[in-house]
């Protein structure tokens, strides 16, 4: 069989890469050509394009990079052709993958999507087209069976693919092992030595600029502590040095963001599936998020849900702060990590809710597995 998996962002990749290599072990004859990331590539797939160039944040910013956006389009579009694979999986990235769902049901192709966008945030009616130009489509959080079902969209629930990725790593990880190896970058050594605070301001060059800088300013206030920055593949060293080089107990790692939160002691998260990563790693956080004023604007309009960081939502109350535009300043961000480090009732409340909130995404099993048998067998229908 022939696979053609797009994927535009880097928790697309990871997820990505673990379908390709459930797929693989269940399909001998698999061929895959993807758009992703370094991941998927390890995996066994060619990649085409890598993610990096296609991540546009915010509405304003989408808006600036259309001609980009729709050149991609169209590039994928006829590598689509050129490769003619018989199934079509899409990784949530719902604005590019959802045109191209569109296409691709028009020129007879079969489409799976893998990961649903988040259309019960925000446009709704995104669900009609769902329904007409999805074949199947298989969603990893538990209310989205539901969500789909008032829509009349009958949908699969395979689970949370995070779960068993954070497990294996921590199982063959140890907390001592992984503070012995982990490759702090420009470090000495007695700031090694002090406990770490995990800062993770995600993959695009945006929201980096963005948010890093009121990230790191709290740095000063915790002079016990050591703060390490997780850089995102894909963007070069020089970009972050003079982010990172006013601050003594700063540093980064790259490539190791997993090892990274095994030894952090509090983490600062910017949204997306890395505050879910974090809270299976049991690290407590705080949700920092900063867009453009005009972008924030559009989204407070067509947003609907209460929440913004995936642990909330599915735990359905605040379980980790979140510090959203003008409340993301130096001075709460560093008061909320004060109760997070230091206050015992916040931790041990923060130890139950995390507890909850995996045994909730643990209910589909593998959700790998699960989604490479689904997609195998239904093509095999």
């Amino acid at each position: 069989m022939k696979y053609y998996i797009i994927a535009g962002e880097a928790s697309g990749d990871l997820h990505g890469s673990n379908l390709i290599k459930e797929l693989k072990a269940l399909d001998g004859t698999a061929q895959i050509r993807c758009w992703g990331g370094e991941k998927m590539q390890e995996a066994g797939a060619t990649l085409v394009k890598h993610y990096a160039e296609l991540a546009f944040m915010g509405f304003v910013e989408v808006l600036k990079n259309l001609r980009t956006i729709f050149r991609n389009l169209s590039d994928c579009k006829k590598d689509i052709t050129q490769y003619q694979p018989d199934v079509l999986v899409l990784i949530d990235y719902p604005g590019f993958n959802l045109r191209i769902a569109s296409w691709a049901k028009k020129n007879g192709l079969m489409v799976i999507y893998y990961i649903s966008p988040q259309v019960w945030a925000w446009k709704e009616s995104r669900v009609r087209g769902i329904k007409k130009n999805v074949d199947k489509m298989l969603v990893i959080l538990p209310f989205e069976k539901d969500f789909y079902k008032k829509w009349g969209l009958d949908v699969e629930y395979v689970g949370h693919p995070l779960v068993k990725v954070v497990d294996d790593f921590k199982e063959s990880n140890t907390v001592l092992e992984t503070a012995v190896n982990i490759n702090i970058i420009s470090s000495s050594e007695s700031s090694i030595n002090q406990p770490i605070i995990a800062v993770l301001p995600g993959s695009r060059k945006q929201e980096i600029l963005t948010k890093l800088p009121i990230m790191l300013s709290v740095a000063k206030h915790f002079p016990d502590y050591h703060f390490v920055v997780a850089k995102a593949p894909g963007i070069e060293d020089d970009f972050y040095q003079a982010l990172l080089s006013p601050y003594e107990n700063v540093s980064s790692v790259i490539n190791q963001t997993y090892p990274l939160l095994r030894v952090a002691k509090a983490a600062l998260v910017t949204s997306g599936t890395a505050t879910l990563e974090t809270a299976l790693f049991g690290v407590p956080e705080v949700v920092c998020y900063k867009g453009s004023a005009l972008s924030f604007q559009i989204a407070k309009w067509l947003i609907t849900i209460q929440y913004i960081c995936l642990v909330n939502l599915i735990m359905k109350k605040e379980v980790v702060k979140e510090l959203i535009q003008e409340q993301l300043t130096e001075k709460n961000l560093s008061s909320e990590l004060k109760k997070i480090l230091y206050n015992e009732d916040k931790q041990s409340q923060l130890r139950d809710d995390y507890i909850a909130l995996k045994n909730l995404l643990s209910q589909g099993g593998n959700a790998s597995a699960n989604a490479a048998k689904s997609i195998y067998h239904f093509l095999h229908a």
